[in-house]
């Protein structure tokens, strides 16, 4: 049946179909547009309203703090300070530049470092931007009582810093600094931010992680334009501490250390050979880490960086010289070890060694007679050595012994900057320098010169070697790991092996009679006096090239030299570098840091002592 049109006309069924269908699907298009905009795209703006209005500021952690050994009063602990920021849309129009002038004149810092932390296109952005830390109340309260002047400028506490002992640990303990973009590029993912302080140097860089903790997080309500409007806590992640540090470090040994170098450009370490503890740790010239935060610390920083004797080397790990006859202790275990000089055998220094057209000439122009393997070491005979290494040991094993001490290998410590020093061998100098090796090259090696370097840690190594017996443990400056608040330990460092030597026992034992001889009828008797204790060692004495008047002045030792208890061992290392004037300070720096150690005693004492103390009986 059909319909009727208004005009009277039939009405086809198909078209009020079509209609109704029109009609239907425009009423299911509007009500699932108007769901979509009250329900799905309320709840998306919602959303995004609220992460527009809430606004995430950090909270920093307070910093672990750092101890000696005897776990008592803190090597590097905070102090309160405050970090000042400024709030670029705080700052009327036409203003920036004023303000920023104002401000950095003020704090004492470039305006450039402003300008780039607030670029003009950040100026109508609502957003505190740290421009100055280690600000000192004194200056913020002058900040608040003359706010119209500083328009924007805020601060909030941040505390910095403060190292103890000053200049006498700073290579071991190091510093920190704000991050920089290019370190937060590289550190982002694992938490840090654009106002992070990161440990630079020393221990605060190599365990910033566990000194640092986590910051928090406090939720902030803001308008449209970034204004604050509501801070209720409520919601905010408090931060967690980082964790306090216990080193290996004896706080009395590294100042008696540090002491008994004094003024002079070098270093100086003493080592547990028995764990691989490292007790002190000196190089000079240092710095004092604290100059380098509050009023003047840029300044501070820029003259230590621009320093010509370079204070932030740690020359105990990263400087390496000529080992020069220290470097015979070595030679002395691989002859003794390889049996190619009986111990009674002897040569005859006669004061020169001729090889080939070359004439060397002994340190002691008339020679030392017929020596023994003893005798050699004790008297430091070059004329000895260069024939043991010439025409009985050779290059090659030579090395080899090198490499199994660890010479031309890092040790491993847990500090950062650490270099290898070289240990050259003629495939080494052959992709060096494209040339072969020749005798003169062994005769160099043989005595601890030429191409040879190594870093007075290396050194200390190779002593401890002999004092246990073929085993070095790993070098290590942590001891601890404590909970900042309970003071529960954490975590604890056990000594870890790094190097053995398959040696038989006997070689040790007469390496170390021959290192005990060097003190009691060789080249150290006149300056190891102390009757504290009984000491074996080495001097080790080298020219610079061009330096006719200027020597490196070495001396390793270990002591006790018989004892019961390896526990109660210490091998000290001194190197004192040839730009000071020549006065053969190392062995005799050694001889106070014994006895100082072995008496218990400051520097002082420990010169006093010496100064009183009757001569040891290998004098009488």
């Amino acid at each position: 049946m059909s319909g009727f049109s208004p005009r009277g006309g039939p009405v086809s069924r198909p078209r009020v179909l079509a209609l109704g269908v029109l009609i239907t699907a425009l009423f299911i298009g509007y009500a699932g547009y108007l769901f979509s905009m009250q329900i799905v795209d309320n709840y998306i703006y919602s959303a995004r309203a609220e992460r527009v209005k809430r606004r995430a500021m950090v909270i920093p952690a307070q910093r672990g703090e750092i101890y000696d050994r005897n776990y008592d009063t803190p090597l590097v602990t905070n102090t309160d300070s405050f970090a000042v920021h400024v709030n670029p849309a705080e700052i009327p129009a036409g203003q920036h530049e004023e303000t920023f002038a104002r401000v950095a004149d003020y704090l004492g810092v470039p305006v450039a470092r402003i300008r780039e932390k607030i670029p003009s296109e950040t100026y109508n952005v609502y957003r505190p931007v740290e421009v100055q830390s280690g600000v000192s109340f004194r200056k913020v309260t002058y900040l608040a009582e003359h706010a119209r002047r500083y328009p924007g400028v805020t601060w909030q506490s941040k505390p910095t810093r403060y190292y103890t002992e000053g200049e006498d640990l700073a290579h071991v303990l190091g510093y920190v600094g704000d991050i920089t973009p290019e370190e937060l590029q590289v550190l982002f993912n694992r938490g840090y931010t654009a106002n992070s302080v990161l440990g630079k140097s020393g221990v605060e860089q190599q365990y910033d992680e566990l000194l640092r903790g986590e910051p928090g997080r406090s939720f902030r309500t803001v308008d449209a334009s970034g204004r604050l409007v509501e801070a209720n806590g409520r919601d905010d992640i408090p931060p967690v501490l980082g964790d306090n540090l216990v080193l290996t470090i004896d706080r009395d040994i590294q100042r008696l250390t540090a002491e008994a170098l004094g003024d002079r450009i070098g270093s100086a370490v003493v080592l547990k050979p028995a764990t691989g503890e490292v007790l002190a740790m000196v190089s000079y010239p240092s710095f004092d880490p604290n100059r380098f935060y509050g009023e003047g610390g840029s300044r501070a920083f820029r003259q230590v960086s621009l320093s010509p004797n370079s204070p932030f080397l740690n020359r105990a790990i990263q400087s390496a010289s000529p080992p020069a006859s220290t470097w015979k202790i070595l030679m002395t275990t691989a002859v003794i070890e390889e049996e190619v000089f009986g111990l009674d055998e002897t040569v005859n220094a006669t004061g020169t060694y001729v090889l080939g057209n070359r004439v060397f000439n002994d340190w002691r122009e008339t020679g030392f007679g017929h020596l023994n393997i003893f005798g050699g070491l004790a008297n430091s005979s070059n004329v000895f050595f260069w024939t043991m290494g010439v025409e009985y040991l050779g290059v090659e094993r030579i090395v080899d012994y090198a490499n199994a001490f660890g010479f031309g290998t890092e040790t491993g410590i847990d500090l950062p900057g650490e270099v290898s020093g070289t240990l050259p061998s003629p495939e080494w100098k052959r992709r060096q320098f494209n040339a072969p090796w020749v005798g003169g090259d062994t005769a160099n090696m043989s005595i601890g010169q030429g191409f040879l370097t190594v870093t007075p840690l290396q050194l200390a190594n190779m002593v401890a070697m002999i004092v246990n017996d073929g085993v070095v443990y790993r070098p290590h400056v942590l001891s601890e790991v404590r909970d900042q608040v309970s003071g529960e330990v954490l975590r604890t460092v056990e000594p870890e092996v790094l190097h053995t030597m398959d040696a038989r026992q006997s070689t040790f034992d007469n390496v170390k009679r021959a290192m005990r001889g060097v003190i009691t009828d060789g080249t150290a008797e006149v300056v190891i006096t102390t009757p504290a204790v009984e000491a074996a060692g080495k001097t080790g004495t080298s020219q610079v090239a061009g330096k006719e008047e200027n020597w490196h002045s070495w001396f390793v030792a270990y002591a006790p030299y018989e004892t019961s208890d390896p526990e109660e061992r210490v091998v000290v290392v001194v190197m004192v570098d040839a730009e000071n004037e020549w006065e053969w300070w190392a062995p005799k720096a050694a001889n106070v840091i014994l006895h100082g150690i072995f008496t218990e005693s400051s520097f002082q004492e420990s010169v006093a002592g010496l100064k009183r103390a009757p001569r040891p009986l290998w004098y009488m």
